[in-house]
């Protein structure tokens, strides 16, 4: 099953003033790397993954429509979230949501000795 490509599209609009932004397939969807780091990706449902602060994930949750992330029925690692479709529905929800994931971004480490 292919991505959400309107929600693609509305991903590349927000993150056109980004360097070093590249695309690649993953977790089923399309997946957003900000410099060789996976920040967000748009899922077949429409969905949006990001990967953020692990310290704020609990705030997040409580307070806005964020759940923790699962895959293959197990919940991921503490600091990716997704946000359902419809609570992205508006240009400003999108944009809170990647700037979360951008903020992280620009203060997460890569992982060395991953061949490409």
């Amino acid at each position: 099953m292919a991505y959400d490509k309107e929600l693609a599209d509305r991903v590349r609009e927000v993150l056109e003033d980004e360097s070093a932004v590249r695309e690649v397939k993953m977790f089923g969807g399309l997946s957003f790397m900000v410099n060789d780091k996976l920040t967000v990706n748009a899922t077949t449902r429409g969905d949006l993954l990001i990967r953020c602060d692990p310290d704020r994930v609990e705030n997040l949750i409580s307070e806005t429509s964020a759940q923790w992330a699962e895959m293959n029925g197990k919940e991921m690692s503490k600091g990716w979230l997704v946000i359902a479709a419809d609570k992205l529905v508006s240009d400003n929800d999108l944009e809170f949501w990647i700037g979360v994931a951008l903020d992280y971004n620009a203060k997460a480490g890569t992982k060395k000795g991953r061949g490409r």
